[in-house]
């Protein structure tokens, strides 16, 4: 590990060789140097678990870039102007509203997805995992544990959880993968034309299923949704949509990374494979531990509505403030002097903030969980002499972090 003294401190450097290999020696690095400094995106960067925690609960913040000082062109804005004919309008996924929109919105796409609907699909989501491990027990050399399993599995768990129609999901797939590069700050410039033009293929087909589906009495997710009612009110067609396009989003690229960045960790951690392929009971503990070792969101955002305070430093009204979420799960004034460690049984592993806190907590997150502990318990039992069979390749994805490969060997 690089001696922290001897590290160049100038705040966090994405673009710095190595950074997407291993970005928790920089972490490291600024938490006790800078752990609150601007960026050089130009936007305040907090990396202490106290901070971030208290920031992503805190009143007075937004997740709206409207509300960003400066000369009225947001980001969403900026990415629109690289579009020809691209009208600019605001968003109504839940992700991106503030209360009381928000919580008139949550409130209904929660009384579909609810904890007992999500625990419904465990029995299914086991009985993919092993229709996919028994398919790889067949194949001779090395496969690919992302394209093979981390990525088909919760694409198909969250479409037949909607109910959406079986021709639409592979389509769908691509342009989700695509879409998801909006969330990075380097990608979403570099490809706006075929991000938008993902989401408006997306949107048009979730809008055609969203008209088949009332006329239909089905009992999955995305009918619920359209039946949720609360005093009168609905969701929508405009607000379903953008909504099921979130959770194709959120539900499914973030597993992705669970699942890879899980199975990676504990490749190069074998005692605690090992450990974990002895012990089921670990296996909800485990995916919590591995969701605070290798989140697979890094990052999160707000925006300043009054002055904040943070270590000294004051954050002005419509400043845009970014949680380093990967930071946080590793500081060891939080998790202990073993932070930086990989340990199944840590006994506040569940205090991470992978999946961000306060109002705008994951909805997905109770779905991300039991994709993890189904598929990462189910693997490493069914080929516990699993090995490495590459180097793992990163997806080169700043807020996203995962693997696009994952080369393994599965003795039997």
């Amino acid at each position: 590990m690089t001696d922290p003294a001897s590290a160049q401190v100038g705040g966090l450097n994405p673009f710095a060789p190595g950074f997407f290999e291993n970005p928790y020696e920089q972490y490291a690095d600024l938490r006790e140097h800078e752990p609150v400094h601007r960026s050089i995106f130009d936007t305040w960067m907090i990396t202490r678990w106290d901070d971030v925690h208290a920031l992503l609960r805190k009143p007075g913040t937004s997740v709206e870039d409207r509300n960003i000082a400066g000369d009225g062109s947001t980001r969403r804005q900026q990415l629109a102007d690289l579009v020809p004919d691209r009208e600019f309008r605001r968003s109504l996924a839940i992700l991106n509203i503030d209360p009381p929109d928000h919580t008139r919105i949550r409130k209904l796409v929660s009384k579909a997805f609810t904890p007992r609907a999500v625990e419904q699909i465990r029995a299914r989501a086991g009985e993919l995992v092993d229709d996919i491990l028994n398919d790889l027990a067949t194949r001779e050399g090395p496969i690919d544990l992302i394209s093979e399993l981390a990525f088909p599995l919760p694409f198909t768990v969250i479409s037949e959880m909607l109910g959406m129609p079986e021709g639409d999901r592979d389509q769908l797939r691509v342009w989700s993968h695509t879409v998801t590069q909006v969330l990075d700050p380097v990608l979403a410039f570099q490809h706006a034309e075929a991000i938008f033009e993902a989401i408006d293929h997306m949107h048009a087909v979730i809008a055609e299923a969203i008209a088949w589906k009332r006329g239909r009495s089905d009992e999955d997710l995305l009918s619920a949704m359209i039946a949720a009612e609360d005093e009168g009110d609905m969701l929508s067609d405009a607000e379903l949509v953008e909504n099921v396009s979130l959770l194709f989003l959120a539900g499914h690229e973030t597993t992705v990374n669970l699942i890879g960045n899980g199975t990676a960790a504990l490749l190069a951690h074998r005692h605690q494979l090992d450990r974990l392929v002895a012990d089921p009971s670990l296996d909800v503990n485990a995916i919590e531990e591995l969701l605070r070792f290798d989140s697979p969101v890094q990052f999160s955002r707000r925006i300043a509505l009054e002055p904040i305070d943070i270590a000294g430093h004051t954050i002005a009204p419509g400043e845009f403030v970014t949680t380093v979420l990967g930071s946080a799960n590793r500081d060891p004034q939080k998790f202990g002097d073993r932070a930086h460690e990989l340990d199944l049984g840590r006994a506040d592993a569940r205090e991470h903030v992978s999946f961000g806190s306060g109002v705008h907590h994951c909805l997905g997150a109770a779905l991300a969980r039991l994709e993890g502990q189904e598929a990462i318990g189910r693997l490493v039992r069914r080929f516990p002499q699993m090995e490495l069979a590459g180097d793992p390749v990163h997806n080169g994805r700043i807020v996203l972090r995962g693997l696009d490969e994952l080369p393994v060997s599965l003795p039997g």
